[in-house]
């Protein structure tokens, strides 16, 4: 990776979403030639289905809350973050003609909700500007005088370039090009990495064949879940989610994804307590519940007594026994404090987003990898996870733009 000092400076970026599209506007506005590859027929296709119902940019709360989202891997994101957090991303957006604003929840939304626009000026911009798009190019690692292997239409490719970007995504979602397949060409080279493992996604539940065949696809609004762990950690969130066939998914549940996960892999599942009448109180909910039901059904008795009804009565039938429908107290009860035993993960593909991949240990300051020097890693491929909310994306942004000041400072410092 070193150059004739009349030689044009040219740097290989690998990886067309957010993380490596930053990486190489940072490159082309530092003064040196990008060339960009992906294995995709046109970059930034995850970026537009994750955007497909509304682009959660970031989000808007006080920095310290925003940062203790990216909970353990706070301390190595954190100075990446504070050069391009939610502020910045924001002015950058405007700067393409995006305008951005704050939706009730504090997210951070454009202001047309679609990725597709931001895209599309950000590749105008970029191609304008000089960056080289080259689609269909998948990385098939290193030859032996260190030039990039790439599989294209046209067959093999070997690349030279001084330096390298890599930003190649985690593990989830492979049909939008986020394969991992790249693990093995850097594990080869004595890379450190974390295992995969599903972020923000849903999980099985046992349910019987009556709860899955009725309430398939049925939200359950306005619920608290407390969670604790075996270490005697306790989680609770209010929200909603939904019930799938399988089990449970949804936001109120991906929120939570990372600690029930990892419960599962210490003890084998994961006990949650569902809040279903967060409104009420247990002694109010059991004075009503023993009122005279005259000839009414008990689920007719629930519906009037307390509101409860649909998806959230399926719910009681599925896990409170039924001599325990006669007594008011054990009734209530399980209304503010059903629980409910998850029993694995749903498959890392299914997952918005993965934990895992190259372990920061391996990367210094710059995130350059420090058993190659002039390779770059940033974005999703990195092992650090959040939940959704605009966190992924932000940190996708503020570790592009790292790498790609990281590439420029280390390319200046090798001139001879």
């Amino acid at each position: 990776m070193t150059r004739k000092p009349a030689s044009p400076i040219t740097v290989a970026v690998i990886g067309g979403g957010p993380a490596g599209l930053m990486a190489a506007e940072v490159l082309i506005q530092g003064g040196v030639k990008v060339d960009l590859y992906d294995g995709m027929p046109s970059v930034g296709r995850k970026f537009l289905v994750a955007g497909k119902g509304g682009l959660n940019l970031t989000h808007s709360e006080p920095r310290e809350q925003f940062l203790a989202r990216y909970g353990a891997r706070r301390p190595r994101l954190e100075p990446f973050l504070s050069q391009f957090g939610p502020d910045e991303l924001r002015h950058w957006a405007a700067g393409l003609g995006v305008e951005t604003f704050v939706g009730t929840s504090g997210r951070v939304f454009p202001a047309g909700m679609k990725a597709a626009p931001l895209l599309y000026a950000w590749r105008q911009r970029l191609a304008a500007s000089g960056l080289t798009f080259h689609p269909r190019h998948k990385w098939l690692g290193w030859n032996a005088d260190q030039s990039l292997r790439f599989d294209t239409p046209e067959g093999e490719k070997n690349i030279s370039a001084e330096a390298v970007i890599l930003a190649l995504g985690g593990g989830s979602w492979a049909r939008l090009g986020s394969t991992g397949t790249w693990t093995g060409f850097l594990s080869e080279r004595g890379v450190e990495i974390a295992p995969f493992k599903p972020s923000n996604c849903g999980f099985d539940v046992k349910w019987t064949e009556h709860f899955r065949t009725h309430f398939d696809g049925q939200p359950l609004k306005s619920v608290v879940i407390t969670f604790t762990n075996s270490l005697g950690v306790t989680f609770q969130r209010q929200g909603e989610f939904i019930v799938t066939r399988d089990g449970l998914e949804g936001s109120l549940i991906y929120a939570l994804s990372a600690p029930i996960r990892d419960e599962i892999e210490a003890a084998g599942s994961a006990v949650l307590r569902l809040d279903l009448a967060p409104d009420w109180t247990e002694q109010r909910l059991a004075g009503r519940l023993a009122l005279p039901r005259g000839s009414r059904s008990m689920s007719s008795h629930l519906e009037k007594a307390v509101g409860i009804k649909g998806v959230k009565a399926g719910l009681l039938w599925e896990f409170v026994a039924k001599a325990d429908f006669a007594d008011p107290h054990k009734l209530a009860a399980a209304i503010k404090a059903l629980p409910v035993t998850l029993i694995a993960p749903r498959p890392l593909d299914e997952a918005i987003s993965s934990a895992g991949g190259v372990v920061f240990e391996a990367l210094d300051e710059r995130l350059m990898l420090r058993s190659l020097p002039g390779v770059f890693c940033a974005g999703e491929m990195l092992d650090w996870e959040a939940p959704t909310g605009g966190y992924l994306l932000t940190a996708c942004f503020a570790t592009g733009r790292a790498a790609g000041l990281g590439a420029l400072a280390w390319l200046k410092s090798s001139e001879v």
